[in-house]
């Protein structure tokens, strides 16, 4: 599978990029190894960008991290992502079967961790906006992002899993309420590193 192949497709025409994703029958390796390591980059490296040269306001102060406390989080936040999305795509080959999604094992794991990948895709690609780190305006780009990852999800499932549309809305729904729940857990998860002394550290103004 060639690097970041599908990436554009997935925008400006996502029901044949999902035939053609499904038409392609790599490993799950393949398909996760050729995408989220490099993907996952965009939001890390624009973060540690954005919190120690630009800088983001608490009240009336500019903060910004020193580089040794944005480099550590973003290590941590870098391979929270992979595992993420790795976890996310064996949610998604693990609830197949009680679809009755077709295909062997191999099959579905690759259906999977494709759909884990391509559906996050929209939330990697705006990661960008971390360049200028304001709370408001991330947060109001990462929900666009999430609308449309949830919108590929509904689209995407019943082309790349070959299903009709009511087990594959269900299906659906259960694979978003699955991206919630592990979004919290990787929230709570920061939090708790945050308390064993991982937190920021603040440049000295």
């Amino acid at each position: 599978m060639r690097l970041l192949s599908h990436t554009i497709g997935i925008f400006t025409n996502p029901d044949k990029e999902w035939q053609s994703i499904r038409s392609d029958k790599h490993s799950f390796v393949q398909v996760f190894l050729s995408h989220v390591p490099i993907l996952a980059l965009i939001p890390v490296v624009s973060g540690y960008i954005g919190v120690t040269q630009v800088g983001f306001r608490i009240g009336d102060n500019l903060q910004k991290l020193t580089p040794s406390s944005a480099l550590t989080l973003s290590v941590i936040t870098y391979f929270a992502i992979l595992f993420g999305v790795y976890i996310f795509g064996e949610f998604i080959n693990w609830m197949a079967k009680s679809f009755r999604v077709p295909g062997n094992e191999e099959t579905r794991h690759y259906e999977g961790t494709a759909l884990a990948v391509f559906a996050t895709t929209p939330i990697f690609l705006v990661g960008f906006i971390g360049l200028y780190p304001s709370l408001w305006l991330n947060a109001g780009v990462t929900l666009l992002a999430t609308c449309y990852s949830i919108y590929l999800i509904y689209e995407g499932i019943p082309i790349l899993m070959n299903i009709d549309k009511e087990r594959a809305f269900v299906y659906a729904s259960s694979v978003v309420t699955v991206g919630l729940v592990l979004l919290v857990t990787v929230r709570v998860g920061t939090v708790i590193l945050w308390s064993m002394g991982m937190g920021p550290v603040y440049q000295d103004t």
